[in-house]
């Protein structure tokens, strides 16, 4: 939601963005909305900054738009430097899904691999349609706890050290089965 103290945030410049793209393709609201299942109303809510996209939501838009979660959300940053102090590390929350995504490493121009730092609340699910670019490469390395991803329809059980790494075509599903909350690192590299 805006924070109508604080104008200039990720959030309002996230909804302007959102905007942004779907006018640059010409697409209406109900197009969007038929290319992303997401409703006409949450749609234009979400353009207005009156309404936070979820994870699985900003998936959707991310696939509709063929961009990652991390290049969408390096798009309403400004120009990232090439030192990234942690303090200048953009974090995004899902609280409704237990979900939090620190960009460690932000998508540069040039650069074509990106690192996150996320964090998702036991027992929490995530689950994405499809991916966001056909083809793109990810890592995603446990640093505390266990995750279980699916892909391809295997499930993979990655546990604190492990590495779990593949080039995603279609959906995926992440699932912390607890008893803790699990954080992984996810680089992200474009084909």
């Amino acid at each position: 939601m805006r924070d109508e103290e604080a104008p200039d945030t990720v959030d309002d410049r996230l909804a302007a963005r959102l905007g942004a793209l779907r006018t640059e393709r010409g697409w209406s609201l109900d197009e969007l909305s038929r290319r992303t299942e997401v409703s006409r109303s949450t749609l234009s809510r979400l353009e207005r900054g009156e309404l936070s996209p979820t994870t699985a939501v900003l998936g959707q838009l991310c696939t509709a738009y063929g961009r990652t979660m991390s290049r969408l959300l390096m798009e309403v940053e400004a120009e990232p430097p090439q030192l990234v102090p942690a303090a200048r590390q953009t974090v995004w929350r899902d609280e409704r899904a237990g979900f939090v995504r620190r960009s460690v490493s932000p998508p540069h121009a040039g650069l074509r691999a990106e690192v996150v730092e996320a964090t998702l609340d036991a027992g929490s699910d995530i689950a994405y349609e499809n991916a966001p670019v056909p083809g793109v490469e990810q890592h995603i390395w446990v640093l505390e706890g266990t995750v279980e991803v699916t892909v391809d329809g295997t499930v993979h059980t990655v546990r604190g050290g492990d590495c779990l790494r593949f080039r995603l075509r279609g959906p995926s599903h992440f699932h912390c089965p607890g008893p803790e909350r699990v954080r992984y690192a996810l680089m992200i590299v474009l084909p």
